[in-house]
């Protein structure tokens, strides 16, 4: 019996969503996407996950759609319109719904939509062996699963149209130098650093967090009024928190606090 496309696995508060195909260096599969939304979606759910980490299994982090598909003409207009809007796209916005904060842990090639897919998380490690590169342009095709929305929030729109319209690899230095990722790790430390990261998330106040994911999010549609009022709002609720007065009492008394979500 074949492994899953997807393995997922609870590291004390950290859920830890993997991309299971190496032997072909974890292209989609529609059980891939569907498993992957599923598991998005129970991370979600679950109260005691705080943080989600999501990586690859052998050398490629995700190299997105299956090209020999491409060159046989097996996908049609609509065939791959749905797989896109009901699969694919389902990713992408449900890490927008998502306020638990998402780690990408970049293990290796991230190409076309497997870059696409690292773009949407909240933060990026990438393993010093890692290569990325929006690779669309290559096989006559625009980023169909976000490279175009996130990229020139990242690296501003004249870097992400050099970027886009050559397909050139991003090596993890200069991904670095661009802000595409936040840390370049020794690759036999990748997860070990992801997870020390995410660990280090999930000992902070839970609904703090959560709203802080909010505010950023929100921060990038709204204009400075609307952003004051609706994060004075937050604030103020989180002074009603048990969490708030945890921590507080904590920076007193010279402990470590004790955060429990409420």
């Amino acid at each position: 019996m074949s492994e899953p496309h997807v393995l997922y696995e609870i590291k004390d508060n950290v859920a830890v969503i993997t991309l299971n195909r190496p032997e072909v260096r974890n292209v989609f599969s529609k059980e891939m996407i569907g498993l992957w939304n599923g598991f998005l979606e129970k991370a979600r759910d679950d109260k005691e996950v705080r943080v989600i980490v999501l990586t690859g299994n052998g050398d490629t982090f995700c190299s997105g759609g299956d090209i020999r598909e491409m060159a046989e003409g097996k996908l049609r207009s609509w065939e791959i319109k749905n797989f896109l809007w009901e699969g694919v796209h389902r990713i992408a916005l449900n890490l927008e719904n998502l306020d638990k904060p998402v780690i990408a842990a970049i293990n290796g090639a991230a190409m076309g939509a497997g870059m696409d897919m690292a773009l949407m998380c909240d933060i990026r490690m990438c393993s010093d062996r890692a290569v990325m590169a929006e690779s669309y342009i290559h096989l006559g095709l625009v980023p169909g699963d976000g490279g175009a929305y996130f990229l020139p929030r990242l690296v501003g729109p004249s870097k992400a149209i050099e970027l886009l319209l050559t397909g050139d690899p991003i090596h993890p230095e200069e991904a670095l130098r661009l802000g595409i990722v936040n840390h370049v790790v020794e690759h036999g430390r990748l997860m070990e650093e992801t997870l020390r990261l995410a660990e280090k998330i999930a000992r902070k106040p839970p609904l703090a967090v959560r709203m802080m994911k909010r505010a950023v999010r929100r921060a990038r549609t709204g204009d400075l009024r609307l952003h004051l009022d609706y994060i004075s709002s937050q604030l103020a609720l989180l002074t009603e928190t048990e969490d708030h007065l945890e921590a507080a009492k904590a920076f007193l008394e010279k402990r470590e606090p004790v955060f429990s979500g409420k």
